[in-house]
């Protein structure tokens, strides 16, 4: 019998969603491993090419989030290096993890998305960028951080953006709020998975301690929505996966509002090339409702993995 490969697990670095990333990175590990793999996990520093000459892996397993994991700069690090990794390459990371650009790249392939302007945060506090309301996000994050709401009756923009300790970049993304349903579906490969409805408990939205505290939000599989959404919804996400040059797994999240006085809209906020793998995330979950068990999932990202991507 064939050995296993070896599989370096990146995870942590030194970004905003470090404990999400180690979280991802402990439960695909561990996977990996009753698997049958040898696992070697990495927390990631600036010394990571280093690390990797070091212990010579037969894969990387990329369970980083957020900048230098997420948006094309640890893939390039690995191309130059040579080495197999999981989920996008080096461009499809890149224009992913740019919302605005992704929204150029999805509009044009007939993707619905919503209005939006890129604003200085200090330009921002003088008046509204747009007539609210609105949501304010950082360009390049993504569990939420750094994400606003402006309601109707918010006079103002938040004047937190004024802060000196303001963790983000200065240019933001503003768009338009759409109210009613967030839904979220994952595409594996050239495979669709179901849709997922998230209801957040206790939060306004679907924000970073909804995501990954127990309980924080309740997930509903197969979403009850009209069957004709339902299909536009895998449609789209297999349309985004592709039109961003995605490879792996990755997980579009959507906004449907079906109120009553509402206005019907379906619209992708963004595509996410490195899907949380935390016991509370979303894709494990929509996997497992396909008869994907979280180890087979995990030893598929392996297989699939290359340079090149």
């Amino acid at each position: 019998m064939a050995q296993k490969k070896h599989v370096a697990v990146l995870m942590g670095g030194w970004v905003s969603e470090r404990p999400v990333s180690l979280s991802s990175g402990r439960e695909c590990a561990t996977a990996l491993e009753a698997a049958g793999y040898k696992v070697t996990r990495i927390d990631v520093d600036r010394n990571i090419t280093g690390e990797l000459k070091r212990l010579k892996p037969d894969v990387v397993f990329n369970a980083l989030h957020g900048p230098f994991g997420e948006d094309g700069c640890v893939q390039g690090i690995l191309e130059v290096m040579n080495i197999p990794y999981t989920h996008s390459g080096v461009m499809g990371s890149a224009l992913a993890m740019n919302k605005v650009k992704a929204k150029a790249v999805m509009a044009a392939a007939g993707i619905p998305v919503t209005d939006h302007v890129v604003v200085n945060r200090f330009d921002m506090t003088r008046e509204h960028p747009m007539k609210p309301p609105y949501v304010i996000k950082p360009i390049n994050e993504g569990s939420s951080f750094g994400v606003l709401i402006v309601n109707e009756d918010n006079t103002f923009p938040p004047q937190e953006l004024t802060r000196e300790d303001w963790p983000y970049p200065d240019v933001l993304m503003c768009e338009k709020f759409i109210r009613g349903r967030e839904l979220t579906c994952a595409v594996m490969g050239d495979r669709v998975f179901g849709v997922i409805d998230i209801v957040p408990k206790g939060h306004s939205f679907y924000d970073y301690d909804a995501k990954y505290l127990e309980g924080g939000s309740k997930h509903i599989l197969p979403a009850k929505i009209s069957p004709f959404v339902y299909q536009e919804i895998q449609t789209l996400s297999l349309k985004a996966h592709q039109a961003l040059g995605c490879r792996g797994v990755s997980r579009a999240d959507f906004r449907f509002d079906e109120r009553e006085d509402g206005t019907g809209e379906l619209i992708c906020l963004e595509v996410n090339t490195q899907p949380g793998m935390t016991p509370t995330s979303l894709v494990p979950e929509m996997a497992a409702h396909e008869g994907i068990s979280f180890q087979d999932l995990v030893s598929w990202m392996v297989e699939d993995a290359s340079c090149c991507r």
